[in-house]
This record gives C-alpha cells, sequence and structure tokens, in this order.
C-alpha cells in the first residue's frame, strides 16, 4: 500500500454513503458451500466490514498476478487491490510501482539490459526498469516473482503481468462462479509521474489526466456509474481524486501516508511520505497528517467518499521500554497500546468510510505480535475494511470481530442513489460536486 515509498452538490458524495457507513456494494448472496477452502465458510457477503485482499494474497503468491487476486477471492476477500502503471503504449498494468525490477524477472533478459535506466519518481532518484519503458507486448514477455526474500519463492516465473481488465475480467468471473460480488481496488500509482513521463523527442508521453481519463472509461465500461458500483479509485494524490469526483460517481478514497511512528506514537513525516506529490509540485504546505484534522477532514470529504490511512494514525501506541510478548527483546510488537487517536470517529462523524492499512502475518504491526489478533482490534475499533496480504488471516479476525454481524443496507444505498440522480448531475451530465 504504501507510496513511494469547487462548488459543493446540495448532497456532498460522502452524505450519500451515511446509510451505509458500515456497508459496501457486495451485491450477491452467497451459496451454503463458499469458495474459501474446505475449513471455512465465507459468512459475510452482505456484511461490513470488508477484507481487502492488498495485491491479491501476497502473503502467499507473487503480488499483483491473477493467481494472487484468485487465491484471496477464494479465501475470503471481499475486494482485490490492483495498483496500476502505464506502460509505454498507455496500457494498464497491475504493478505496485513503475519500477519494475524487484518484482519481475526482467533482469533476466538480457535483450531488456539496455533498458535499466535512472529516473526520478517522486523525488527519489531510481535506477531500475520502468514500465512505461516497455510496451504491453514486451511486458507480456515478463513474469512475476516474490518481492520478498522471506516469503515462498517456488512461483517465481509462472504467472504473467496482468492488465486492469484481466483483472476486471477475473472479478466478474469469480463473482458468477461464487455467487458473491468481487470488488476491485484499484489505485493509481503516481499521477504526477506519469503525466509528466517523456519520449524519446522529449514530448509528453501521456500528459495531465491521461491516466485518470482512461482509468474511468475502462471502469464506466466494465460497471455502473453509481456509488454502490463493486469499487473503490484510491490515490495518494488529491487534484486527480479531485478531478474524478466531477467525472464519476465511484466511490473514491484518499490515502494518507506517513514515514514512521515516534516513540511517544505519534508519526513522523519525512519525504516522500511527508505528504501528497502534487502538493510538493504545487507548493502546498499540508501534510499527510494536516488532511487528518477537523479541517482537513472536511477538504477530503469534498472530493472523497473514504478516507486510508496508514493504522499508526487510528491508533497511539507507545514504546515504553517493556517486553510484552517476553520474548527477551523489545521490539515495536512490545508497544503500549493507549488506543484511538479518535480520527477513526471524526471520519465516521463526518460521512467518511476509513479503509486502513497494511496487515501482514509475517510483519505485525505496532503493539501486536498476533496479525489476527491485531486486525479483530481494528474491526472492533471500528474500520470499515482492511487491506491485507493473508486475506484468510482477515476473514479470520473479522469473525471474531464484535463487529461481525452489521448488516448491509446495500438496497437502501442503491434506493438512496437512484432517489438523488438527478440532483448530482450538471447541467452537461457529468457527475458535479
Amino acid at each position: 500500500m504504501r507510496s513511494l515509498n469547487e462548488l459543493p452538490e446540495t448532497l456532498s458524495r460522502p452524505a450519500r454513503l451515511t446509510a451505509s457507513l458500515f456497508a459496501l456494494p457486495l451485491l450477491l448472496s452467497l451459496s451454503a458451500s463458499g469458495v474459501a477452502g474446505e475449513a471455512h465458510e465465507l459468512k459475510h457477503v452482505n456484511k461490513s466490514p470488508i477484507v481487502i485482499g492488498h495485491r491479491g494474497a501476497s502473503g502467499y503468491r507473487p503480488e499483483h498476478t491473477l493467481e494472487s487476486y484468485a487465491l484471496a477471492i477464494k479465501m475470503g476477500a471481499d475486494f482485490i487491490e490492483t495498483d496500476l502503471v502505464l506502460t509505454k503504449d498507455g496500457h494498464m498494468i497491475a504493478r505496485h510501482e513503475p519500477m519494475i525490477g524487484a518484482t519481475t524477472d526482467v533482469s533476466s533478459h538480457p535483450e531488456f539490459a539496455g533498458r535499466k535506466t535512472e529516473r526520478m519518481v517522486d523525488g527519489v532518484i531510481y535506477n531500475d526498469w520502468f514500465a512505461s519503458d516497455f510496451t504491453l507486448k514486451e511486458i507480456k514477455t515478463l513474469h512475476a516473482v516474490q518481492a520478498r526474500a522471506d516469503r515462498d519463492q517456488q512461483y517465481n516465473g509462472l504467472y504473467q503481468i496482468p492488465t486492469l481488465h484481466e483483472v476486471i475480467a477475473l472479478a466478474k468471473s469469480k463473482s458468477k462462479e461464487t455467487s458473491r460480488t468481487i470488488g476491485i481496488y484499484p489505485e493509481i500509482k503516481h499521477s504526477t509521474y506519469h503525466a509528466n513521463i517523456k519520449d524519446a523527442n522529449h514530448r509528453k508521453l501521456f500528459g495531465r489526466n491521461f491516466f485518470e481519463d482512461k482509468l474511468l472509461k475502462q471502469l464506466h465500461e466494465a460497471y455502473e456509474n453509481s456509488v454502490c458500483t463493486p469499487v473503490f479509485i484510491q490515490s495518494f494524490e488529491v487534484s486527480n481524486l479531485q478531478y474524478l469526483s466531477h467525472k464519476t460517481k465511484i466511490k473514491l478514497v484518499q490515502l494518507i501516508d506517513a514515514g514512521d511512528v515516534k516513540a511517544d506514537g505519534s508519526v513522523s513525516l519525512a519525504a516522500p511520505y511527508d505528504k501528497p506529490y502534487d502538493f510538493k509540485v504545487s507548493g502546498d504546505k499540508r501534510t499527510f497528517a494536516d488532511l487528518l484534522t477537523d479541517e482537513g477532514l472536511d477538504f477530503v470529504k469534498s472530493y472523497a467518499d473514504a478516507v486510508g490511512p496508514w493504522k499508526p494514525y487510528l491508533v497511539t501506541t507507545v514504546a515504553d521500554g517493556i517486553d510484552r510478548n517476553g520474548d527477551g527483546k523489545i521490539t515495536i510488537n512490545d508497544r503500549r497500546i493507549d488506543g484511538s487517536t479518535d480520527v477513526l470517529e471524526l471520519a465516521h462523524d463526518k460521512g467518511l468510510l476509513v479503509h486502513t492499512w497494511t496487515f501482514r502475518n509475517d510483519d505485525s504491526g505496532y503493539g501486536f505480535t498476533d496479525p489476527k489478533k491485531e486486525m479483530t482490534y481494528y474491526f472492533d475499533l471500528g474500520v470499515d475494511g482492511l487491506f491485507t496480504d493473508f486475506a484468510d488471516t482477515g476473514v479470520e479476525a473479522r469473525d471474531a470481530s464484535i463487529k461481525a454481524d452489521i448488516i448491509s443496507v446495500n438496497n437502501q444505498c442503491k434506493a438512496h442513489t437512484g432517489e438523488q440522480k438527478n440532483e448530482h448531475e450538471d447541467q452537461n451530465g457529468r457527475h458535479n460536486r
């Protein structure tokens, strides 16, 4: 999940979600058999909060592959997260970053050795292979690898790099196969970077909002343009979400990053994790943390339906030097948990959904040794969804949560949207805010 690393309507987008604050558009009923494996019956197809397969089931398979997404769905994920970057010929492919050296076998292709180059992304210089230097045909000759050395490497080189079109097709196919709606959760990676990439003749390859327009065209062709569509569009930048807010009713999510967590539990902000990169380019002095204040959330509410903060923004954990898990060493897992920072409650008061990230079995978080207990804690706190590399643990954690039996009011969401349809379109038929 981590990045690098107007006039309002009579009724705002988040207001239309208030009736279903703790519910999301999972539209079909689950058959009695389920698909999450022999030992687990899926209980939550019409309930919330949601489990989002972070880059698929990336704890078990190379990330952002159809096989990783399919496994996450089998394990019970409600949504599959798809980070998107652009190829040289303008196709949207699923990669976590424009740099593809760590997540593909490109380094083993001698025909592409000369493509390795130095480029700046969001203020950081990388020496790598970049997706925008490859056509889709060339990308399809590459195969995914497990980026984390401590995870299973046996699937390296087996799976291709999928396009967004293929991811959508998979989600729809699995929805039909399992009798439950599988949502997708695309992220526009580095919008400012993509808008300014230049070709060999020093002309912009894509230009401003090419990425956003292409994404919306494909999503509107594949899904209904509705707040109840099983899609969230996310970004760490702001201006692209503001742009999208005038062009779609599909739910938008403002991601919130940070650099680290201080001993007292407050977040530390250091570039490039201190602020949205488009803020840096425009000279906007606000940081990510500023977007989670009362004023900041009002601003986010003006263009987005949800906020996606890194989990330390939601829970205060303090490094007090006590070995709480008794393993003889002091780590982040031993931090004292002091409870909610009130960001979650404030966001909910504003009518914003809250989806937090990232939860991993092999890299537990601040104040927790047991990943299931950590996820259950956040579910109990009231998050509307969370991202995890291990969807099976996420589903188990939700089942153990006191929030496990919240019933979806998606039908109200659909009816409400229909009733308000004319109120949310301007004279040109575009969604107006």
